[in-house]
């Protein structure tokens, strides 16, 4: 019984220092790249989108809007586009790179206005006097579709704040101790390598 309790507590200890490794591994690849914080936030904005891309072409098929499905394809290809870019403006150890920076800001700009535009023909189709669009239970696809593409707008916007920020919370994440503290560091005696005669 008394082995048992100690096998527990020995795996307990080891999964902890494990967890404990995992995680210094990690906060040192972020403060090797912490560009890579930004890039990880498009790409789940990326997804989100993309994962409720069945709400948003029901919503397109129902609705039949001028310039919804260009909306949603420019809404696909420039949060790819971007993504490339963003890896691209932050190269592994060197300057930022200026115009693909730019570039991203300007592609994340038309996807907020695709985005804009697409809840502008939603609340035109079912605000409309003469034949509106009548959100029920069967066409609550819409609702999810105009739901998702603001909580995308806002991601895109959370997204950008932290390309903006990132030369502040970089330094701050460069200040988190990451070292591996060696025991008895100071009691080894100090060796004599000058040689005997």
């Amino acid at each position: 019984m008394a082995n048992n309790t100690e096998e527990k507590k020995s795996f307990g200890a080891r999964f902890a220092a494990r967890l404990k490794e995992g995680w210094r591994k990690f906060l040192v690849a972020i403060k090797r790249r912490p560009q890579m914080i930004p890039l990880v936030a498009l790409v789940i904005t990326f997804l989100v989108y993309s994962l409720n891309l069945m709400h948003i072409s029901d919503t397109t098929a129902k609705i039949q809007g001028s310039g919804m499905g260009l909306a949603g394809f420019a809404t696909m290809l420039f949060s790819i586009l971007s993504m490339v870019c963003c890896m691209n403006a932050f190269p592994y150890r060197k300057k930022t790179n200026i115009p693909m920076l730019v570039l991203m800001f300007i592609m994340v700009g038309v996807i907020i206005f695709a985005d804009v535009y697409y809840i502008n023909c939603i609340y035109a189709a079912i605000s409309r006097p003469d034949n509106p669009i009548v959100v029920t239970q069967s066409t609550a696809y819409i609702a999810y579709a105009e739901w998702y593409i603001r909580i995308h707008i806002w991601m895109l916007a959370i997204s950008m704040a932290l390309v903006v920020l990132l030369p502040v919370y970089s330094k701050l994440i460069r200040k988190i101790k990451t070292s591996v503290d060696v025991q008895d560091n100071g009691s080894l005696e100090t060796i004599d390598i000058s040689g005997e005669n």
